[in-house]
């Protein structure tokens, strides 16, 4: 079949088995173009390693220090004449990818919620690599399906305590427009920490240490946002921030854990502003970004999630480095996204920005274009007029 791409709100619905895997390989020759990551991971675990920070992460350990990864994500498979879901087609062409290099890659597709999920890969790592020295943490649910009580926990994207009124886009038309999102209640509130919260990551990492399959001195990080204050009632002071700050006591209590083991440590890194499946979904934050795109391309120091991986791994993990913490203990590699000159124009563009004038105050094209990436559209030689199989099995 010739697949489009089409796009309905804040999603695209299809996918490209062949542009995804050209995505991958774009990912691939910029951490191997780096050179080798002294020091850096040789057994790892990524919780969420299908899209975004988790396949960057994925893909730095793997194709900079030469890395054995096991992969966890929830990904919709293909079938006759059916899309996969794009971390479908990235893991299968992330696994061949590394497989012709002789790197062990093994992946489950499951919900990473769950405790069969989190046994199966206990018996993977005692079976096949004996113990990890890093685990990533990087999912992104609408949901969880609490494995203790079965309860169901949908997240929500809303402002705590008062309506909130502000510019949003509509990226796929075009339209800048007023959203007013109204307070969450106290159960959505608490929800949404259950399901974005840091439990999970601590139920990972207690069933990893119990089952002694932690290598002395081994690291895991989470990543986080936190944003400029035009974003902070949607996001840091928001719903999502709450679980955000959740996923920092977390990683204190983790941190403790694993400075028993041989001396190692937990912590989150606070990143970048992305175009990412799930950043697409949040009112106000994809005209942040465009805003920011145009900004930072034209100082020179705009970074993707290949780059702002690589950076972090290179620069506060591996490498001969040790993490540099804010005063909350936080590693920030946001740091260019905040500098006080990038969101001061930010500042002066941001009341200024209409749907007529969108185009030339933003950068809504490469928003644009690096969304549709994300599902494998847009990447030079592809012919995208060309049948292609879709139903592709996983190696």
């Amino acid at each position: 079949m010739i697949i489009k791409p089409k796009v309905r709100g804040f999603v695209c619905v299809t996918a490209h088995p062949e542009g995804c895997a050209a995505h991958v390989q774009e990912w691939i020759d910029h951490v191997t173009a780096q050179g080798p990551l002294q020091g850096g991971p040789k057994k790892v675990l990524v919780i969420g390693a299908s899209t975004g920070y988790g396949l960057a992460s994925r893909i730095t350990a793997a194709f900079g220090s030469g890395a054995a990864t096991l992969g966890i994500f929830f990904e919709r498979p293909s079938e006759e004449g059916r899309n996969a879901t794009p971390g479908w087609y990235n893991s299968i062409g992330f696994t061949h990818a590394a497989r012709a290099r002789g790197l062990y890659a093994q992946n489950i597709n499951g919900d990473a919620f769950s405790d069969d999920i989190k046994r199966q890969a206990v018996e993977t790592i005692r079976r096949d690599l004996g113990q990890v020295d890093l685990v990533v943490y990087s999912l992104a649910s609408p949901r969880r399906t609490h494995p203790r009580t079965g309860v169901v926990h949908k997240s929500v994207l809303k402002p705590v305590g008062a309506s909130y009124v502000n510019k949003t886009v509509d990226t796929d038309k075009g339209l800048v427009s007023e959203v007013k999102i109204e307070p969450a209640s106290e159960a959505e509130i608490a929800d949404t920490i259950a399901v974005m919260g840091g439990e999970d990551w601590e139920l990972w990492m207690n069933a990893l240490s119990e089952a002694k399959l932690l290598a002395p001195g081994a690291q895991s990080v989470a990543y986080s946002y936190i944003g400029p204050e035009v974003t902070w009632a949607i996001y840091k002071n928001g719903t999502i921030g709450l679980a955000k700050n959740d996923l920092e006591r977390a990683a204190r209590h983790i941190d403790s854990l694993l400075k028993l083991n041989g001396g190692g440590r937990a912590f989150i890194s606070v990143n970048k502003a992305l175009v990412t499946q799930a950043s697409s979904a949040i009112p106000v934050v994809p005209l942040y970004i465009s805003i920011l795109y145009k900004i930072m391309k034209a100082q020179g120091t705009h970074e993707g999630c290949i780059e702002q991986i690589q950076r972090l791994f290179s620069t506060h993990m591996y490498h001969g480095q040790t993490p540099k913490f804010d005063e909350a203990g936080r590693v920030r590699i946001d740091d260019w996204e905040m500098r006080p000159e990038i969101q001061a124009a930010v500042r002066e563009i941001w009341p200024r920005v209409t749907t007529e004038n969108l185009a030339a105050e933003t950068d809504i094209v490469g928003y644009r274009s690096e969304f549709l990436k994300l599902f494998g559209f847009g990447l030079p030689g592809i012919n995208y007029d060309a049948e292609t199989e879709p139903h592709r099995l996983m190696p």
